[in-house]
């Protein structure tokens, strides 16, 4: 049985309503998919890839806008220079383990070139989650085959919430964390925007 939402146990947060979904997927075209690795031997494993696709199809042959903010001052969020420079982003977002940050770049470089081996250049956004007390960090879990999995499980509908992805092992102020999710639909000028969210 699925664990249930906030407001299936009938609490609200804020006054706008949600999408359909109250989901990141309800922005049209945005996609989402995980991988999650949970075993305990050779090394234990409580980690994961979180892929966010911000256009159906090929980014990099269709840009979107973008930009970011430092939270916390001490995240390690690659690519982040471009989108500051450019407003652009042209890669799947992904999210993972503090020292798995790397591979999941590359593989995001090598994925886009292997869509359009005419691209010159590529600085793919990876965000890190600190997974280190639930998961044995240093036994580098995260393959090249696990990143491409999660971009193959990308798609839109419902997004799976929890312990999965890239927030498998997360903990938040001594509580279990995880991923979740949320959409907003707000009106202006007499037009309907949705707002998703992923954390």
């Amino acid at each position: 049985m699925p664990r249930p939402r906030l407001r299936d146990l009938g609490i609200t947060i804020g006054t706008l309503p949600t999408g359909p979904l109250n989901a990141i997927t309800d922005v049209p075209g945005v996609w989402v998919g995980h991988t999650t690795l949970i075993y305990d031997e050779p090394r234990i494993a409580r980690t994961g890839v979180t892929m966010i696709v911000p256009r159906e199809g090929n980014i990099l042959a269709d840009q979107c806008f973008a930009g970011y903010h430092s939270f916390n001052g001490n995240g390690e969020m690659t690519g982040t220079h471009w989108v500051a420079e450019s407003g652009l982003l042209a890669t799947p977002i992904a999210i993972t383990n503090t020292h798995q940050v790397g591979i999941v770049r590359d593989t995001l470089v090598e994925y886009e070139v292997g869509l359009d081996p005419r691209a010159e250049w590529l600085l793919p956004i990876v965000a890190e989650t600190y997974d280190g007390s639930l998961n044995d960090i240093n036994a580098f879990h995260i393959t090249k085959e696990h990143v491409l999995a999660a971009i193959a499980a990308a798609g839109s509908g419902p997004v799976a919430e929890g312990n999965v992805g890239g927030g498998t092992g997360m903990i938040c102020h001594e509580f279990k964390g995880g991923i979740g999710t949320s959409s907003r639909v707000a009106e202006a000028g007499g037009e309907h925007y949705t707002v998703g969210a992923l954390v």
